[in-house]
Order: C-alpha cells, then sequence, then structure tokens
C-alpha cells in the first residue's frame, strides 16, 4: 500500500539503493600503476595546483543556506525546461563541416569529429546519486533515449563524480562495441559493471591513446574524486583532448581555474570548440569549480589568449549542485562572452549545431527562470562573492 500514510521506511528505502552504485577501489596492477604515477604522493592523486576540495563552511551551515526556501525556488525553473528532441534524423546525416556538437544536458555532449562519434560524461539517469529515491534530480528529461543515439566510438569519462559517471548508463553502453576512455583509476568501476576490460582504455595526464583513428589526450584538471563516504583520491580527474585528422575539441570536465589551461592550450590547441564547465561554483568551493567569468579566461588560455573557436558551457541546467540560481550561468556567460568579444554557444539541450555554422545564441533559459542580476551590474549579485567585474579582465593576468 502506498500514499502519505505509508510511506516506505528508509531502511526498505534503502535496500533499494543500486548495489554497485559506490563501484570498485582499485587493486592489483591497475593501484600499481597509480601508484607510479607521477601524479600520486603519499596515498593519494595530487591536483596541479593546490585545491580545497571540501567547503570553507561546516556542511550544516552550508545545509541551511542551500535548502532555504527562497534559494530552492531559485534553483528550480518556473515552467518546463525547452528541450530540442533530438532524433535520429538530427544526427543522421554527416556534418558538412566535418565537425558537430550536441549537449545533452549538464556535461553530456556528443561530439561528431571528422567521421567519428565521440561521447563525453553520459548521463541518462533521473538522479546523480548512489540512491533511486534521493539526491539531484534532473531538471529536465534527456533529450533523446540513450538506445536512439546509435553508435558511438569512444566514450569518454572525467572523473568518477555521480553526475559524470552514472551507473546505469554506463551498464547500458556496456553493452555496445565502443571503447572507454578514462583517467587512470576509473577503470575499476567500468569492470565492475560489466565493461570488458579490452574496451577500457585508462590514462594519466597527457598520456594519448588512438581510437577509430581519433587521438584522445588526458590533461591535468583541478578537482578531486570519490564515489563512497571514504573518498580516497584513488581515481584521477581529468580534462580531455580529442583530435581528428582536420578538426580538435576540448572538454573540461569539473575544474577550478588554474593556471595549467596555458600549457594545455600551447601543447594541444587551438580547437574549433573547447566545452567548459562553468555552473556549480559557489564561494564555499571557488577552487574546484568555474564560474562564467573564469570559464572564459579558462577558453582564451587555451587559445593563445585570443577569442578563436567556439565555446560550449557545460555543467549547468541540468542537476541542482550549488546555491546559485540554476540558470545564473547561462545568464551570466551572455555577459562574459560579449565582454570578450568570443563566440559562445548557447543551444537548447539536445540541439545540435556545428561551430563552423550559425550557432544557437537564443537565452532559452529566460523563459521559465527568475530575473537573474547581472555580476557587475548589481552590487548586491558583487556582494555575494560568485563572480565580481573584476574577474573579466582577460587581458591581465590572475
Amino acid at each position: 500500500m502506498t500514499g502519505p500514510d505509508h510511506q516506505p521506511s528508509l531502511r526498505t528505502r534503502l535496500r533499494s539503493m543500486r548495489p554497485d552504485a559506490f563501484g570498485a577501489d582499485p587493486e592489483g596492477a591497475r593501484m600499481e600503476r597509480i601508484r607510479n604515477s607521477p601524479n600520486f604522493a603519499d596515498g593519494v592523486f595530487r591536483n596541479p595546483e593546490g585545491a580545497q576540495t571540501r567547503p570553507s563552511i561546516p556542511m550544516i551551515e552550508f545545509a541551511k543556506i542551500y535548502f532555504r526556501k527562497e534559494e530552492r525556488v531559485r534553483r528550480s525553473p518556473s515552467g518546463t525546461v525547452p528541450v530540442h528532441a533530438t532524433t535520429l534524423a538530427d544526427l543522421s546525416a554527416a556534418p558538412a563541416s566535418g565537425l558537430r556538437v550536441t549537449w545533452l544536458g549538464h556535461s553530456s555532449v556528443l561530439t561528431e569529429i571528422d567521421g567519428r562519434r565521440v561521447l563525453f560524461d553520459p548521463v541518462w539517469g533521473e538522479r546523480c546519486s548512489p540512491f533511486a529515491f534521493a539526491g539531484p534530480k534532473r531538471l529536465h528529461p534527456a533529450p533523446l533515449p540513450l538506445a536512439a543515439m546509435g553508435p558511438v566510438d569512444a566514450v569518454v569519462i572525467s572523473h568518477d563524480h555521480y553526475d559524470h559517471l552514472d551507473l546505469p548508463t554506463i551498464k547500458a553502453l556496456a553493452g555496445t562495441d565502443t571503447v572507454f576512455a578514462v583517467p587512470l583509476g576509473v577503470g575499476a568501476h567500468l569492470e565492475r559493471w560489466g565493461v570488458p576490460a579490452d574496451r577500457i582504455r585508462e590514462l594519466d595526464w597527457n598520456e594519448t591513446t588512438q581510437i577509430a583513428g581519433i587521438s584522445l589526450t588526458a590533461t591535468p584538471a583541478r578537482h578531486f574524486c570519490g564515489r563512497g563516504m571514504r573518498n580516497q583520491q584513488h581515481t584521477l580527474w581529468a580534462s580531455w583532448v580529442v583530435a581528428g585528422p582536420d578538426h580538435r575539441v576540448y572538454h573540461s570536465g569539473d575544474t577550478g581555474y588554474f593556471s595549467g589551461f596555458r600549457e594545455i592550450g600551447a601543447e594541444y590547441g587551438p580547437f574549433d570548440a573547447t566545452m567548459i564547465q562553468v555552473g556549480a561554483y559557489s564561494e564555499f568551493w571557488p577552487d574546484i569549480h568555474m564560474t562564467p567569468a573564469e570559464g572564459i579566461r579558462a577558453h582564451l588560455d587555451l587559445q593563445g589568449g585570443k577569442p578563436h573557436g567556439v565555446l560550449l558551457p557545460i555543467h549547468w541546467a541540468t542537476f541542482n549542485l550549488a546555491p546559485h540560481p540554476w540558470a545564473e550561468p547561462g545568464e551570466w556567460m551572455t555577459d562574459a562572452g560579449a565582454e570578450a568579444g568570443q563566440p559562445v554557444a548557447f543551444p537548447r539541450p539536445g540541439e545540435p549545431f556545428e561551430p563552423a555554422g550559425e550557432l544557437p545564441v537564443e537565452p532559452w533559459w529566460r523563459a521559465v527562470s527568475e530575473p537573474i542580476p547581472h555580476p557587475w551590474r548589481s552590487p548586491k549579485a558583487a556582494d555575494a562573492g560568485q563572480v565580481r567585474r573584476e574577474e573579466v579582465d582577460l587581458a591581465g593576468e590572475r
């Protein structure tokens, strides 16, 4: 029996937890390879620049802010998010330019590059959580069923947090012929979930693998890892460079701003498109996620300091993972991009576009969100400490 007086008990709900949700810890030869990594020291992976990975205030204080009624209202759409219902027709014809990008929500992006298909951080699950009944829930449905996407040549995972490495999605993809490119240690999760070892390419930073004639390189990022309470820092996090014969793209994964973007750009850029994380930022964890202003700076660093290629903002509008309004990253990115003279694409979730063609630029979120103050036009927003006008001194040194 169900209803308000017959809700499942906590014990019943805990029993419904996905049994393999936490994945597996690296061991054996995989753990030995981790210990030999130059990025692993004193039993944990290290960031290229120091980073505080936990909120700067006690969790109970953060929870009071996060669950405040007025904050909850701002963090949810006021109506239905306008998802583009992606169809096979959208994806069946080859892109005229040789490069097409389809943002599927959050950090999930299908990139069709020089005749190959690469799927970044695919998350089709309803919640990014080990529980089916709790945790951040999608603000919009997936634009198309995973099975309707058709075959992909490579699945790229940036790190093992739940909003980037999704158990039901990986289990579904395990039954295909796709090859997985992942950072060191993450292969243990995939093998636990049924992906054959011979379809896993596990890379340290600045290592490259070839899949179906394109190169995939794991590059540094400033973040952290972990799926369980122990959070042993035994799996690496990474950004990714994918290069074909004629095009190259960059996916940031999750990262705080750091000087390494310039080195990545000098070594592997410039890029026809960058997919840059600009959501879930907060003054309480400034080292591990980027604001829109920092995202613009990172893009320009990657491109040698000049506007070039197209920036696709990712990691926003799909899950509530920070106190800021759900659509704020998109709104603030419109200002940051215009200030820098940098082309920025704002597709609806599921809307394909070619970086060399006409870009989707309509601020579609405004129809279903409360008015959002612009950071350098509103003293109140500046006082919130999230994005300040001086952060967009794009020509200066940080």
